[in-house]
């Protein structure tokens, strides 16, 4: 039954080792439930239903690449995907939030077609290797920026555009005081150390006055407030064409970057070739377009799957018990909601610098590149 449903392999793995790998992976990616809130709640939307959504897109996102490609990846709104939607399509162009969930619908829509047809492969050929190890380079400064900024360790300088906050009180003292926690738990490879320093940071702002705590459980909040709202009266205009050109090409860089990376750490590929890629991108692409449904920005498939790959995790067990702990934490709504931006900012910078180490596979002696 379980190499039918998930491609279980008991001469590759073991139910236990594939069980271990989906929780570890889980803590390691645990940190979007409380980042993405913060982020998309900063372009308007309700903050409480933005976590029941995250958390529950991001869990049957995660089964479905389980059962249907049979591969150890899960799924969440993706990092950097999410702050170009509420800080340039939002804040900066001043679009609204639902023109911006119209535009990842729509992306969501023509990724489904792309990956049915050998158009994803031509796309990706055709673009060269700069360009592709740029795009990772340039949205892990993106959002390493917006998590200093979102702490005010960087505030706006007339003279300068930038300058240094405050750094001996409040948020910018707490950001930093989480940096540190957590770079030293990334350090020593403790297993969920994004989410562990989140939790920290945010337990040291109780004192401070910057952490408002408010309970542990509770019923999950509604997504009424963000499900379902498109706005198409907009959907022929130039803008509209740039922003959703510019959410499928990140989504299917990073994509294609981190399926294509992790089963190589993994040892899957045979003979040149991924297993069931094809059902990978369907997967994401249909989480994409549920996701804007249910009101979020562009879901796609988390590099952190590579720490459950490490655990052993070689089938779609190891997805399946990602999504089942994602599920389960809807119940966590106050204590994820209670967390400020300045414990999330650490969690910002760091993954943007992560996500800057491809720049050394740039040729910087070659002018022309």
């Amino acid at each position: 039954m379980l190499a039918k449903l998930f491609g279980f392999n008991p001469k590759e793995t073991t139910v236990k080792t594939e069980i271990m790998a989906g929780i570890t992976t889980f803590l390691t990616m645990a940190y979007i439930l409380a980042v993405n809130p913060n982020i998309l709640s900063d372009a308007g939307m309700d903050k409480g239903a933005l976590f029941t959504t995250t958390v529950v897109i991001s869990g049957l996102a995660t089964i479905m690449m389980g059962l249907i490609a049979k591969l150890p990846f899960a799924l969440a709104p993706g990092m950097g995907l999410n702050a170009f939607f509420a800080y340039t399509v939002c804040s900066i162009l001043g679009y609204s939030w639902q023109f911006a969930l119209t535009a990842v619908f729509i992306e969501g829509i023509i990724f489904f077609i792309l990956s049915v047809t050998n158009l994803r492969e031509m796309i990706v050929n055709v673009l060269p290797d700069s360009v592709k190890n740029a795009i990772s380079v340039g949205i892990g400064l993106y959002i390493a920026f917006i998590g200093l900024q979102s702490c005010g360790v960087i505030v706006n300088n007339e003279a300068t555009l930038v300058s240094l906050g405050d750094l001996t009180k409040g948020s910018a003292l707490l950001g930093m005081i989480g940096l540190a926690i957590t770079s030293v738990l990334l350090v020593k490879n403790v297993k969920g150390g994004l989410l562990i320093g989140i939790l920290a940071t945010a337990i040291i702002g109780i004192p401070m006055g910057v952490t408002q705590f408010g309970g542990v459980f509770s019923t999950p909040p509604s997504i009424e407030p963000i499900f379902m709202k498109f706005e198409w009266s907009q959907i022929f205009t130039k803008d509209m064409v740039i922003i959703v050109f510019t959410f499928l090409f990140v989504d299917l860089f990073d994509t294609i970057g981190t399926i294509i990376g992790v089963t190589h750490k993994a040892g899957m590929v045979k003979n040149g070739k991924i297993p069931r890629l094809k059902q990978a991108f369907v997967v994401d692409s249909i989480a994409t377009s549920a996701g804007a449904v249910m009101g979020t920005s562009t879901v796609t498939t988390f590099v952190e799957s590579a720490a459950g790959v490490n655990e052993g995790g070689r089938s779609g067990l190891t997805a399946f018990v990602t999504g089942i702990c994602f599920l389960l934490a809807m119940f966590f709504a106050p204590l994820f909601l209670a967390i400020p931006s300045a414990a999330t900012a650490p969690v910002l910078v760091l993954v943007g610098l992560m996500m800057m180490s491809s720049v050394v596979k740039v040729d910087f002696n070659d002018y022309s590149e």
